[in-house]
């Protein structure tokens, strides 16, 4: 690890940021440093403009993905390096507003029938029933399933908050026609499923 690379993830670390924001932040900034062949603490504003116009000419990224390689950047410049961050200089890209596709209750039957196997056909299902994240299904634990309440219980969530979420009774008899025809019962019900996991990058930054 470089030591710029170690000074940034450090500082990420003090303030307690999510494992994911965390990696994608490194990766962000790795991947601005191969850009220009050169160490991110050689380049500047012009490098950052350029940078930036590459990102939705050539590259094609949506208005989201841009605005969150700018919050990395500007993360690294004024909490690594303690340098100045230009508003002006830099702007965040517009936002764009699109209303969400909703299929219809046969599409969504459909999708979860397709299924290859039992288990897709279980996250398919609990996926839609509840309206969990991937990260948060795959950390889901027996515990956390109350059948008593009838809610499922989401420990460190998106910005490490927890909440509970409803349990529909179609959900909870799924799951416990799944859990009794497995031969072996996993302390995490849903232990097969690979976690979010972390990308390292490939890219060396000074």
């Amino acid at each position: 690890m470089t030591h710029l690379r170690k000074m940034m993830l450090e500082e990420l670390e003090r303030r307690n940021y999510a494992q994911t924001t965390i990696d994608c932040y490194l990766r962000a900034v790795a991947e601005f440093s191969f850009h220009f062949h050169r160490p991110p603490n050689q380049l500047g504003p012009e490098h950052i403009r350029q940078y930036q116009a590459h990102l939705f000419g050539r590259r094609k990224l949506a208005p989201s993905t841009v605005t969150q390689r700018l919050a990395a950047l500007r993360f690294f410049y004024i909490k690594t390096l303690r340098k100045p961050w230009s508003i002006a200089e830099t702007p965040y890209p517009k936002k764009v507003q699109r209303l969400p596709i909703i299929l219809s209750a046969e599409e969504v039957a459909q999708l979860i029938d397709s299924a290859l196997t039992p288990f897709h056909h279980i996250l398919l299902m609990a996926l839609y029933a509840t309206g969990l994240r991937r990260a948060e299904l795959a950390r889901l634990k027996i515990t956390d399933i109350d059948s008593q309440r009838m809610i499922i219980h989401i420990q460190g969530g998106k910005g490490r908050k927890d909440r509970d979420v409803m349990l529909s009774p179609e959900l909870l008899e799924v799951l416990r026609e799944y859990w009794r025809g497995l031969t072996r019962k996993p302390t995490d019900w849903l232990a097969k499923m690979p976690p979010s996991g972390r990308v390292h990058s490939r890219w060396s930054w000074g």
